[in-house]
């Protein structure tokens, strides 16, 4: 019942930085809050790989060693919206970046849990 719809994806060189965003419909206030949220990306010939992600309730965010320090989750509930602030871009980040979304998951981490999911939006960092 809940459908994702990212934005923000585009061409950027090495160093710069993109912020994306994952609009979700059907969940608003405190109904949002209820939802376990991840990016993942996946790069041609690669599995897809857990980015970032924010745990239902408590909202304790999670991330990949690979980002650690580099990119932000930030969520603005009256929205119904998700963010990943993506600082200081390498040319290994170049992927299709999705959006997921789960109401029982508790642990961000595992793509095979996620219910919903979004179309995905192109990140290229040229080098």
């Amino acid at each position: 019942q809940v459908q994702l719809l990212e934005s923000g994806g585009g061409l950027v060189q090495a160093g710069g930085s993109l912020r994306l965003s994952c609009a979700a419909s059907g969940a608003s206030g405190s109904t949002f809050t209820t939802y376990t949220m991840a990016w993942f990306r996946q790069a041609p010939g690669k599995e897809r790989e857990f980015v970032a992600g924010i745990r239902r309730g408590s909202g304790t965010s999670y991330y990949a060693e690979a980002v650690r320090g580099r990119f932000t989750l930030s969520r603005d509930n009256a929205k119904n919206t998700l963010y990943l602030q993506m600082d200081s871009l390498k040319f290994e980040d170049t992927a299709a970046y999705t959006c997921a979304a789960d109401e029982s998951l508790w642990l961000p981490t595992d793509s095979r849990r996620y219910d919903y999911w979004g179309q995905g939006t192109q990140v290229t960092v040229s080098s």
